[in-house]
């Protein structure tokens, strides 16, 4: 083979570093690259208190929040609830899943006398696995006074509805379930009452037929009948 046969043969072609395998091959799958902390500065908010201290209800209000992973939705509704110092006729959560924290924090707004009704709408995935954990935890503590529902469904919502007796009609709705997922994540807290008619409708549908508490049995005799 001659010096230029073999020139051609064998070309020098430069190419762009691939950022996935490091190999300097073209690829059409590579590796993402990593993924660093977001710098607190860059985060609207960190903590549930925080947030319920600065925000301000009003009718036709709107507020979209970034969060970090340390925020904790449950404990931003208790926070404020208790701030503003309302008087809740109806509290509904849609949530994939919830912490026995979350739990307590809506055990504190019932004794607190803050809610007249709680309503939770968790997966029936959740459910089946928590049934002896988490959702006799929910029993045990927030079934008082016929003022609690449960119900299990295939929903993946994670919506909050709220309504006072001061007039407000509040709609909580986002990426963020109950507890913290240590993720950065995203919601919107508005004051509307079509939208907050629309989810309740919703609500309203599956906790009628996915409700977990026969509130016409004892509470003894429905632990009983959820163990078979």
């Amino acid at each position: 083979m001659n010096e230029l046969a073999q020139f051609k043969s064998e070309p020098r072609v430069f190419r762009r570093k691939a950022r996935g395998n490091g190999m300097g091959i073209d690829t059409r799958y590579m590796k993402p690259p990593k993924c660093l902390e977001i710098p607190g500065r860059m985060l609207k908010y960190e903590y549930a208190q925080d947030l319920a201290n600065d925000i301000e209800i009003q009718k036709g209000s709107r507020h979209f929040v970034i969060i970090s992973g340390n925020f904790i939705a449950g404990d931003f509704i208790e926070a404020l609830i208790v701030k503003n110092n309302w008087h809740v006729k109806n509290l509904t959560i849609s949530t994939l899943s919830l912490s026995q924290g979350n739990i307590d924090s809506l055990v504190n707004l019932a004794n607190g006398n803050f809610t007249d009704q709680i309503n939770i709408i968790v997966s029936d995935y959740f459910f089946a696995h928590e049934r002896n954990g988490l959702v006799k935890y929910a029993y045990e503590h927030l079934d008082k006074n016929d003022a609690f529902q449960l119900a299990a469904a295939g929903s993946h919502c994670k919506i909050a509805t709220i309504e006072t007796y001061c007039g407000f009609k509040i709609t909580i709705h986002g990426s963020a379930n109950l507890r913290s997922s240590g993720n950065t994540e995203q919601f919107q807290v508005e004051e509307n009452s079509e939208l907050y008619a629309f989810n309740q409708e919703i609500f309203t549908s599956i906790i009628d037929k996915y409700k977990t508490i026969n509130k016409s049995v004892r509470r003894k005799e429905l632990w009983q009948a959820v163990q078979k």
